[in-house]
């Protein structure tokens, strides 16, 4: 029940440089990488407050601030298919990020809204698992998923 409730589809933002979704745990970003550059020659950075990457000996590809901190010992990255996938922690879970990069493609606020909506369908879904809330839907705005009724419980 929970994959219902996964992004539908992925944000696109700087130059169409990558795609982006988040979940309540995560931010998932994806580039296409160039052809004919052997993976072993790609690197990444993550900090808690800033991503780095590119190919070894040139200047990165993206070097940008984060929105929000994440967990830099839970997050990481892999290479298949000349996309690399960057999944980043967040600090506060269940909280809806506007863009992964600072200052950069901003989800318009009907978008962030939707995006709220979703988080808080997967905060009830995890909080519940004997549930399907796929259909469920908020009349009005919809409060934060990370401090609705005394915030997110902890593991």
């Amino acid at each position: 029940m929970a994959e219902k409730l996964a992004p539908e589809k992925r944000h696109r933002f700087l130059h169409n440089v990558f795609e982006w979704d988040q979940t309540l745990d995560e931010i998932n970003i994806y580039i296409n990488l160039p052809p004919n550059v052997h993976s072993k020659q790609f690197y990444c950075k993550i900090q808690s407050k800033h991503i780095e990457l590119g190919i070894k000996g040139n200047p990165p590809y993206l070097n940008h601030e984060l929105t929000c901190p994440v967990k830099t010992d839970s997050s990481f990255w892999t290479l298949e298919d000349d996309v690399m996938h960057i999944t980043l922690t967040k600090r506060d879970k269940g909280q809806t990020w506007a863009s992964p990069i600072m200052g950069q493609g901003q989800l318009d606020p009907y978008v962030t809204d939707q995006e709220q909506k979703r988080l808080m369908l997967q905060r009830f879904q995890e909080e519940n698992p004997g549930f399907d809330f796929s259909q469920a839907q908020f009349t009005g705005s919809c409060p934060d998923p990370r401090t609705f009724m005394g915030g997110i419980r902890s593991d």
